[in-house]
């Protein structure tokens, strides 16, 4: 898998990296749209609920008539066809970040100080994106976060789903009740990263465009960072 170019460079974001951002954008979409229908089927918070409009399970009125439910059947259905999407787009992403030494040119390291400086400059409209090809310690601390999180909701939803097989799973989750509960934490935090992601990202659209076509080229030796928007 040839990623540099002859004169010694690469994109920002090689093709690997694109094409694995995007499957995982869609699968984690499709997982939250299911998860939110199955999640009204029986609720862990009595006071929230998902508006029909903006889950997935079908119309209804059309699923009553054919499962008896109204879309739980199909919610499920969907929820596990994207999570084996999503583990196995996620474990190749991690694979790639730490064979390539990727993560580690990128996201270390993360210094407190340096993440509250980003903050209170972000609070200020102070955002600079004039070099793409870096990132402050914010954006590293949402990525960490978010891939924790996206491990986290994994090894929960495995929990619920096999509560008998895995009950040494569930037991570290303080029972089913509790994995449930931090399956549903665990997207709340997920559902976060991608509304700040994605409204950086129509900020500064150019980031959108290195996504999908890769960037400026850059030494193909030299560490490189991407932007909120670029992975």
């Amino acid at each position: 898998m040839r990623l540099a170019n002859r004169d010694g460079t690469k994109r920002l974001h090689p093709w690997p990296v694109r094409v694995m951002h995007w499957v995982n954008a869609i699968a984690v979409i499709m997982m939250v749209g299911s998860g939110w229908r199955i999640y009204d089927n029986d609720p862990i918070f009595t006071q929230i609920n998902f508006p029909v409009p903006v889950t997935l399970g079908g119309l209804p009125s059309l699923a009553y008539h054919l499962h008896g439910d109204g879309g739980f059947s199909n919610a499920l259905l969907w929820h596990f066809t994207f999570m084996w999407l999503l583990v196995l787009n996620g474990v190749g992403y991690v694979a790639y970040g730490l064979i390539t030494g990727r993560f580690r040119r990128m996201w270390w390291p993360i210094r407190p100080r340096e993440v509250v400086a980003a903050v209170i400059d972000a609070l200020h409209l102070k955002l600079d994106h004039e070099d793409v090809t870096t990132y402050n310690a914010v954006q590293k601390a949402m990525y960490v976060g978010v891939l924790t999180a996206l491990i986290v909701i994994v090894a929960a939803g495995a929990a619920i789903w096999k509560p008998v097989q895995l009950h040494w799973l569930v037991a570290l989750f303080g029972g089913f009740q509790g994995a449930r509960l931090v399956h549903f934490l665990a997207m709340v935090a997920i559902v976060a990263f991608m509304t700040i992601h994605v409204i950086l990202a129509l900020l500064v659209s150019r980031t959108i465009k290195a996504m999908v076509f890769g960037g400026p080229r850059v030494p193909a030796s030299q560490p490189t960072a991407h932007l909120m928007a670029g992975e």
